[in-house]
């Protein structure tokens, strides 16, 4: 971890001057949907418009940006599979660094093929291991075999004022100061830097800070009283899932106390696909984070509201889980295992007597391969509102069937999603 001191505003300014041209000046966008659902007059920082479809290069190319030439030509390393890699490797490409990108095995071809066009001839990347931590393992030898300075995702002076600036443009973009600032929060550089720069220059605004629910570490961190390594993660929100808070944004969190919400994965999905058919945005789990967050929020009826959407890297082969963690979600789809009586006739019966007129059978295998007519059976059911649940649970309790509800903290989900 750097030894440098923690960034100010001063250095926020100076990252902004730094970077101006390299990064894009991404627009502000209202969202009539946001605005009607809160009262609140909201807009959204459309980071996804970036370069490399997330904020990443602004902290990458402001700590790059700052090497002196020995570190020029010792070159840069780092670890990741994701946004973090791009925005090095964007940032390497226009400053003109050479770099050395290590990618975990898992990573999909996409995103290897993403970060090497968006890199050219002045990225390496190199598959460092079967998981991230041993990609980081490997990155963390390379630098110091060779020198190469790290350029660390979230937990570095210089990164922090480079997320930072985003905040910056917000307040330069408006006529006024926003009176609340909503930010996704993984392991914490862009929240860290926002506070730096709005607690000295606009004390007022109230700063959100939104994780996922099953990666909430700066959350966990904050009841410790320093950074946690979380057991268990959902590494869904993949942008934003991360185990430890960093310990430098962790410093920052702690001395500016921000508001921590946790934004169920259910939530991030329902908003994703809010964005894409209202507002047209492809937004990736991350970035759909903090205007997620909007929902569970108490917000004064009138008040200027900004939620950043952090990033666009979303794979389409994903969006059927999306669909399905919403559908959850918004409590309508659920799954059951019916044991279904040995006598003819007991799959019409379930149809016609226990189904609703507007519910649907989404999934229907029978359990037990040795009979597929008789046997219990694993369904999953899509209900027209989510009030039809009770009376479809009460025909279900007066029919001859034993069914049980698989509830989604159950073992057995995991066979669903």
């Amino acid at each position: 971890m750097s030894d440098l001191p923690l960034p100010t505003a001063d250095d926020v300014d100076a990252a902004a001057e730094r970077i101006a041209g390299k990064v894009t000046r991404t627009p502000l966008q209202r969202s009539e949907r946001l605005s009607e659902a809160t009262g609140a007059d909201v807009w959204l920082k459309r980071e996804d418009l970036q370069p490399v479809r997330s904020y990443k290069g602004r902290g990458a190319a402001n700590l790059i940006a700052q090497l002196d030439s020995e570190q020029i030509w010792a070159g840069v390393v780092c670890a990741s599979a994701g946004n973090h890699a791009q925005g090095v490797a964007h940032a390497c490409a226009t400053l003109g660094v050479n770099a050395r990108i290590y990618l975990p095995a898992n990573t999909p071809r996409q995103k290897r093929d993403r970060v090497a066009a968006l890199g050219g001839d002045w990225v390496e990347t190199v598959v460092g291991g079967r998981t991230y931590d041993e990609a980081a393992d490997a990155a963390r030898a390379d630098a110091e075999r060779t020198g190469a300075t790290p350029v660390p995702a979230f937990d570095h002076p210089h990164t922090i004022a480079g997320q930072g600036t985003i905040v910056r443009e917000i307040v330069e973009d408006l006529p006024a100061p926003p009176d609340v600032v909503v930010l996704p929060c993984g392991g914490g550089g862009l929240l860290a830097g926002a506070l730096t720069w709005l607690r000295e220059r606009h004390p007022q605004v109230r700063v959100v800070g939104a994780e996922p629910a099953g990666a909430a570490c700066m959350i966990a961190a904050t009841h410790a009283g320093a950074p946690v390594t979380l057991p268990e993660i959902d590494r869904f929100v993949d942008g934003a899932a991360v185990a430890r808070a960093g310990d430098r944004t962790y410093e920052v969190v702690a001395r500016h106390t921000p508001e921590l919400v946790a934004v169920p994965e259910g939530a991030v999905c329902t908003e994703m696909i809010a964005l894409y058919q209202t507002e047209g945005i492809i937004a990736e789990p991350a970035g759909a984070l903090a205007s997620a967050a909007l929902a569970g929020l108490r917000v004064e009826p009138g008040l200027t509201v900004v939620a950043v959407v952090s990033g666009g890297n979303n794979d389409l082969l994903r969006y059927a889980e999306v669909v399905e963690r919403s559908l959850i979600h918004e409590g309508l789809k659920h799954y059951f295992l019916v044991d279904f009586p040995q006598e003819p006739g007991m799959l019409r019966r379930f149809l016609d007597e226990v189904l609703g007129p507007d519910d649907d059978i989404a999934l229907f295998e029978y359990v037990k391969r040795n009979n597929r007519e008789t046997g219990p059976a694993l369904v999953g059911i899509e209900l027209g509102a989510r009030e039809d649940l009770s009376p479809l649970l009460e025909r279900m309790a007066a029919s001859s069937m034993e069914v049980q509800p698989i509830a989604p903290d159950s073992p057995l989900f995991r066979f669903v999603l």
